[in-house]
């Protein structure tokens, strides 16, 4: 039996007293001794859209003065689809400055996150990111996240009804329990949490935490295979009639433990579109009850479809819902980058930026926090975060695309084509010095060995080739790392696993090539491999199909064979 209850992970007796997410958050804010809160408080915090963090660079010269660690918070900022208006940009840069780091980060799920926020200020950045109707409840913790949808507004019609179903889907499944609007926005109790409830939720809420995502074919920019739930529109005559069903995606994982790793989603089935709110309750309902709740480290979504099979899932969810998901719909993707530059709409034009690894800040020479709070002030239609950590500056008018094109020049921010294509193709996750999870740098290394090889890119004349390239710090998968071409996750300071063999459109996972290895040996086998590419690839052969091909990897589909043995050369 996966839930013993003698065997339930401490987490689950945590949530189950804390009175529906309330806890001592309130009385740990209120306590002037420490800028920190309880540890307890720190796990339910998280429901709460925020993670207490230290500043890991000077972690040893603060307990050398016998102080306690620079305690800050995280705090996210859920934006079903990434759409913000230009009053919501303007106020979380707002945030940024008075309270937190004077930078804004862009994250891989389409969420603002800011950072450096100390205690005393939380109250107070929450409250104001609610003033201006957005809201952090639901973007941590376990239960579902920011619900991803495809941003990129070239299919306009199309995207802004797939827009509104992420949006209904995000509301539906938002926790209901009143601790968020107590702690956060002064509101008084209304109904005692004894009798409280939540309908979908119950008070254990999920096992662990749990993503959705909705892609538009031809692009998978949001991973539709890394989600829990993910969801394919499919259209006839330019017309979104339903959506293909994905179950059991996600990137997480621990080293040295392979009862854990990352998954792709299986094609359940098709529902129509007027079905899909209710299929998604049915589904996070079947991961309430189903999910191992004792062990975290194997409580995911996908585990859950491993451990009972995908046939087992239809029939579940055919009881729950009274009716069967019916043969998947046909579909194609082609990428799961960002498309950059301007592109015309109907009667409006877009931008999308690339924002190296999310991070909006101003530097000498390139003042793009600043030109993107002028464009806010101006800018009469919306900005939308991307699946990889870029920005979309959307639906501006033809005489708003002219002053948006001066302010942007003035500021010193370069047009997309001076970036090669592998950098265009990266994601790199926060990591250090913040991130208690990080074994390594992710965000402020990935840059400058993007700049390395590159050279060598351009040595064997292939500099513009698009290769997908990601980072993260650890191997819980913050930046999908999973399915790049080629990836690199932490291992200790300055050390990491090598992964090659991810498909360019998202929908194969890559395999361990090398372990434990720095910057040198990294190079060294990126030049080997880089030269072998440009010589013998085939005609329009990607990089991940490349590696395959010739045997450097195996491909992998399934995540329970993703720690076999590597052929690559050791």
């Amino acid at each position: 039996m996966v839930n013993d209850p003698k065997k339930l992970d401490p987490m689950e007796k945590l949530k189950d007293e804390s009175r529906y997410l309330r806890g001592t958050i309130q009385e740990g804010l209120d306590d002037p001794i420490t800028a920190a809160i309880s540890e307890d408080d720190t796990k339910l915090l998280k429901f709460h859209g925020s993670y207490q963090q230290d500043d890991r660079d000077i972690r040893d010269e603060r307990r050398k003065q016998k102080l306690e660690p620079a305690y800050q918070f995280m705090l996210r900022i859920a934006i079903p689809g990434g759409v913000a208006t230009p009053e919501q940009w303007l106020a979380t840069d707002d945030l940024a400055e008075a309270y937190g780091d004077n930078t804004i980060k862009l994250t891989t799920r389409q969420a603002f996150q800011l950072h450096g926020i100390l205690k005393w200020n939380l109250k107070d950045t929450i409250k104001t990111i609610n003033k201006v109707s957005m809201t952090t409840i639901a973007a941590c913790g376990d239960v579902n996240r920011n619900v991803m949808c495809n941003p990129n507004p070239y299919q306009s019609d199309v995207h802004q009804e797939v827009q509104d179903w992420a949006q209904a889907i995000s509301d539906h499944l938002s926790p209901k329990t009143g601790a968020y609007h107590e702690i956060w926005l002064d509101q008084k109790k209304v109904i005692d949490s004894k009798e409280e409830v939540e309908p979908i939720y119950g008070k254990t809420y999920l096992p662990r935490k749990f993503k959705i995502g909705i892609a538009v074919p031809p692009s998978n920019d949001i991973d539709v295979f890394s989600q829990d739930i993910g969801l394919i529109a499919i259209l006839e005559n330019d017309q979104l009639q339903g959506f293909n069903i994905v179950v059991g995606g996600g990137m997480g994982s621990t080293h040295g433990n392979t009862k854990t790793y990352p998954q792709l989603g299986k094609i359940a089935g098709y529902a129509p579109k007027e079905n899909i709110v209710d299929v998604t309750e049915k589904i996070v309902t079947i991961q309430r009850d189903y999910g191992n709740r004792s062990d975290r480290k194997n409580a995911r979504f996908k585990y859950t479809i491993d451990r009972y099979g995908l046939d087992w899932f239809k029939q579940e969810l055919a009881e729950r819902l009274g009716w069967e998901l019916t043969e998947a719909k046909d579909y194609k993707f082609d990428h799961n980058g960002d498309r950059y530059g301007w592109v015309k709409g109907k009667n409006r034009w877009h931008l999308t930026l690339f924002i190296e690894n999310g991070r909006v800040k101003d530097e000498d020479g390139y003042q793009l926090r600043t030109a993107l709070r002028e464009i806010a002030h101006i800018h009469t239609g919306d900005f939308r975060l991307t699946p990889n950590q870029n920005l979309v500056i959307a639906n501006a008018t033809a005489q708003k695309k002219k002053k948006i094109i001066e302010i942007l020049e003035s500021y010193g921010i370069q047009d997309e084509k001076k970036y090669s294509g592998l950098r265009k193709n990266s994601i790199a996750c926060v990591a250090l010095p913040t991130c208690a999870l990080a074994m390594a740098e992710s965000e402020r290394y990935l840059p400058s060995l993007i700049t390395k090889v590159e050279d060598i890119l351009e040595a064997e004349g292939i500099k513009d080739e698009e290769i997908v390239i990601r980072m993260s710090g650890c191997p819980n998968g913050c930046a999908r790392p999973a399915l790049a071409e080629v990836a690199f996750i932490g291992k200790a300071p300055g050390k990491y696993n090598m992964y090659l063999g991810g498909s360019f459109t998202g929908d194969r996972l890559n395999q361990l090539y090398r372990e434990n290895i720095g910057e040198e040996e990294i190079l060294a086998i990126l030049k080997e491999l880089i030269h072998d590419f440009a010589q013998n690839r085939l005609d329009k052969e990607h990089f991940g199909d490349f590696v395959v091909r010739n045997g450097y990897v195996k491909e992998v589909y399934d995540g329970q064979q993703f720690h076999q043995e590597p052929k690559g050369v050791l």
